[in-house]
């Protein structure tokens, strides 16, 4: 058999964000624009130009940088990656990824770029124990420490994707926290959850004789 095709690196990020939006992208092939998506685009395009300066004084920058894991089987690309150089004359990357909007609650972007230092890791031969992610409407540099927890989380997150695609199959419509603002809202339609057991009780009584018999 032969081996599956590499998964993008984004696609951790919408499984932990959400598995159905994840499934309905990578499984059915949806896609719409809202203002994150595009604010989400503009965002990334700042940080690939190659006239943008960030401040990060000492560091070697580069942009854009392509990234593979063979061992994971992983592909994608960083925003940035900051290389600060040690005593001993070598370098430890660090990956800066470009976020639009503010620090969400969830874990999808840290482990994003966990999975970038991965594949860096991987690439180098070195060890990135941390990265940083820039929140670009308040202007303010987070920076990520790649625990043990945060290493076992991404891992898993890699497994379930593969699993979920491997599968073939879409989850179930899920009424989240999340689900305002998602891109793919309109066709999720996630709602319809909420109200399933009424329309199921409708629909049984609307094709029911007045004795109780089902037509």
């Amino acid at each position: 058999m032969e081996p599956p095709d590499p998964l993008s690196i984004s696609a951790l990020n919408d499984f932990l964000y959400c598995n159905r939006r994840c499934a309905l992208h990578r499984l059915e092939g949806y896609w719409q624009e809202n203002a994150h998506t595009v604010a989400g685009t503009l965002a990334h395009e700042i940080a690939d130009d190659p006239g943008y300066r960030q401040s990060a004084s000492g560091a070697r920058i580069e942009r854009a940088l392509p990234l593979f894991s063979v061992s994971l089987n992983l592909t994608g690309k960083a925003d940035i990656v900051e290389f600060w150089p040690q005593a001993d004359g070598t370098e430890i990357p660090l990956p800066v990824d470009y976020k639009m909007g503010k620090r969400h609650k969830w874990d999808n972007d840290d482990a994003q770029l966990c999975a970038q230092a991965l594949c860096l890791e991987e690439m180098l031969g070195v060890k990135v124990p941390s990265g940083a992610i820039y929140h670009v409407k308040n202007h303010r540099r987070r920076d990520v420490q790649f625990t043990a927890d945060l290493r076992r989380l991404t891992i898993a997150t890699i497994e379930g994707v593969r699993s979920m695609l491997a599968s073939g199959k879409v989850p179930s419509a899920v009424l989240k926290p999340q689900c305002q603002g998602c891109s793919v809202h309109s066709i999720c339609l996630p709602e319809l959850d909420v109200y399933a057991p009424g329309i199921s009780i409708a629909y049984t009584k609307l094709f029911s004789t007045e004795a109780g018999e089902q037509i």
